[in-house]
């Protein structure tokens, strides 16, 4: 049986991108050795993504630290291939799956083979269903609501037009897009032009495309007072359009706490604000509750949230 298994691994290695490890072996199961020797799956559409990047990072090193032996599998936006993979890692018999910034509930079919497998399914920055161990992430609803209520009230005085940059397939930026969706809706004096979607492939380019045509619609100064970004990267692009436009009284904020993107806060452009999130905290609650798992503990269920913070110009370092 270990010899079959070393065998569908090593076919699984082959078919899958380049860079991983192999990943078999397991089912699992907890044990009192922790991670020492565990084959565990990171599993993301999204690497390309600054932040998501960082996640599997820090999972990665964490866990190799511990002695598992690490596959980290992007599917370049392709949620499909995404449930390819997993029902590639579930039938090569991998010990966990660490879903990073990854909708489970697009992914249940090919997950409930995993739990009926007996092996762990663990979330960082993604969302939960009932069978996954855990979740770590920010309280996103709560970001959106910190990043929307500093632009209308703090930035905007309450009044003025504002446009959205959103990714709603995301779980962490749909529930910020919740958020300003539910607080725009009580703004009797705040206007919003529009809402358009940022693919998640090239976002900082995409959304400076986005904005540069937006601009030439909205030619006069003044008349957009505010752009929302439902994250970071989109908010640098947005950022960009308007300084080569010249339009410097538009208002640009964002959610993550980007480098570039607090490099830019500080610089006086027009991002003045994100939200950043601790993404190493996110990746330490993960490993501990691995860590908990496969030494015989019991995981908290649902999701763990790791603390956010508000990123102005007065406390951009």
């Amino acid at each position: 049986m270990k010899n079959s298994k070393r065998f569908l691994a090593a076919i699984l290695t082959a078919a899958l991108t380049t860079g991983m490890t192999a990943c078999s072996s397991g089912g699992g199961e907890a044990d009192t050795e922790g991670l020492e020797g565990k084959e565990i799956s990171i599993m993301t559409p999204y690497l390309s993504s600054v932040t998501t990047n960082q996640m599997v990072e820090y999972l990665q090193n964490g866990l190799e630290n511990e002695g598992a032996e690490v596959t980290v599998i992007d599917t370049a936006n392709d949620f499909s291939a995404l449930a390819s993979r997993i029902e590639d890692v579930v039938t090569a018999q991998t010990d966990g799956i660490i879903l990073v910034s990854a909708d489970p509930t697009q992914l249940e079919n090919q997950l409930q083979e995993a739990f009926d497998a007996g092996i762990p399914v663990f979330g960082c920055d993604s969302g939960y269903i009932e069978g996954m161990e855990t979740n770590a992430t920010s309280d996103n609803y709560q970001m959106g609501e910190l990043i929307t209520d500093y632009l209308f009230h703090d930035l905007m005085g309450g009044e003025g037009t504002v446009i959205s940059l959103t990714h709603r397939p995301h779980p962490g930026v749909v529930k910020r897009c919740e958020a300003f969706d539910d607080m725009i809706a009580k703004e009797d004096n705040i206007e919003l032009i529009t809402e358009q979607h940022i693919p998640a492939e090239q976002p900082i380019n995409d959304a400076q495309d986005t904005v540069e045509n937006l601009l030439l619609s909205n030619p006069e100064k003044g008349s957009i007072t505010a752009i929302w970004c439902g994250w970071d990267e989109p908010a640098i692009g947005a950022t960009q359009a308007c300084m080569e436009a010249g339009r410097d009284e538009i208002l640009v904020v964002g959610v993550d706490g980007n480098e570039q993107a607090v490099t830019l806060i500080k610089e006086g452009t027009n991002l003045k604000a994100t939200v950043a999130q601790n993404f190493e905290g996110m990746a330490d609650i993960v490993l501990e509750q691995m860590k908990t798992l496969y030494t015989g503990g019991e995981t908290e269920k649902g999701e763990l949230y790791a603390e956010a913070s508000l990123i102005t110009p007065e406390n951009a370092e």
